[in-house]
C-alpha cells in the first residue's frame, strides 16, 4: 500500500497553491498522508501564540523555524501532515515546530540517522536524538533511520518499554547499491525484515530517469516495491 507522498516542495519551479490544493483532494481520495521532506534545521523555540487558521501570515510574531513551517509561500504546516527535522539545533526545534503543527494535528519525524556514506549521524548524536524524541512524545512519531530505535539512548533507570516510535527508512532500492553520489541502497527485506523498519522510502526506484517518466513503469515499480515490502513485513511478524 501507499501509505505517504513524500513531498520537496521547495523544488518545484512552478509552485501555484493550487498544486497543494490537488494534493490534498488526493490524499484524502486514496487516503494516504502528506510528508513534506523539509529537513528542518534552524534556530528553534515557538511562536508568540499558536497558530490555528491558515492563510498563515508571517506579521506573526516568531522565531525562524516556526515561521518556515507555518508561513511563507508554502505555508507547510496547513497540508502537510507530517514533516522532519534534523536534532542539531537541539530540543528547541522540536518546541518551536511543534507550537504550529500541533495544534494542528501534526506529527514530526526525527533524522536519528541517514543513508548517505560519510553521515555524521550516528552513534552518540544518534543516541541524543531518541533521547529528545522520547521528552517530547506529544508531537515526535518517529524517525528517520536505518535501524529499530527501541533502546537507544537510554539513561540508567529508564525503559523501552511501550516505546512505538516509527521507523521511517530512506535508501530502499531493488535493482543497485547507489547512485555514485553517496547514497546507499539496501533491499526492502533487509530494511523491513532484518532491521525492523516500518516504513520504506523509495524515490528513484519507483520513478527512474525523471526527465524520461513513463506511467506504466512507475506503476508497476510501485507495486513491485509493495510486494517485497509486505512480504518482508510478513515474515518479520512471523518470527516475534
Amino acid at each position: 500500500m501507499v501509505l505517504q507522498d513524500q513531498t520537496h516542495v521547495d523544488i518545484i519551479e512552478d509552485f501555484e497553491p493550487t498544486l497543494i490544493e490537488q494534493l490534498i483532494a488526493l490524499s484524502q481520495k486514496h487516503d494516504f498522508l502528506i510528508f513534506e521532506d523539509r529537513k528542518f534545521a534552524d534556530i528553534g523555540s515557538s511562536l508568540s501564540k499558536p497558530i490555528i487558521a491558515v492563510p498563515i501570515r508571517a506579521i506573526e510574531i516568531g522565531n525562524t523555524v516556526a515561521l518556515q513551517y507555518a508561513a511563507g509561500v508554502h505555508k507547510i504546516a496547513s497540508w502537510s501532515h507530517i514533516t522532519n527535522a534534523h536534532a542539531v539545533p537541539g530540543p528547541s526545534i522540536i518546541t518551536g515546530l511543534a507550537s504550529v503543527g500541533k495544534p494542528l494535528g501534526r506529527g514530526l519525524l526525527l533524522l536519528a540517522e541517514m543513508s548517505t556514506a560519510g553521515t555524521l549521524a550516528r552513534g552518540a548524536y544518534t543516541e541524543e536524538a531518541v533521547r529528545m524524541a522520547r521528552a517530547h512524545r506529544y508531537f515526535v512519531i518517529g524517525f528517520i533511520a536505518q535501524r529499530r530505535m527501541d533502546g537507544v539512548g537510554l539513561q540508567d533507570g529508564e525503559s523501552a518499554v511501550d516505546e512505538d516510535f516509527l521507523i521511517l527508512t530512506p535508501g530502499v532500492g531493488l535493482d543497485v547499491k547507489g547512485d555514485g553520489m553517496g547514497q546507499q541502497y539496501r533491499t526492502p527485506k533487509q530494511v523491513v525484515h532484518d532491521d525492523g523498519c516500518d516504513v520504506i522510502i523509495v524515490g528513484r526506484g519507483i520513478y527512474g530517469d525523471p526527465k524520461n517518466l513513463d506511467v506504466r513503469k512507475v506503476q508497476e515499480q510501485a507495486e513491485r516495491y509493495k510486494r517485497e515490502g509486505w512480504k518482508a513485513y510478513l515474515e518479520r511478524v512471523k518470527q516475534t
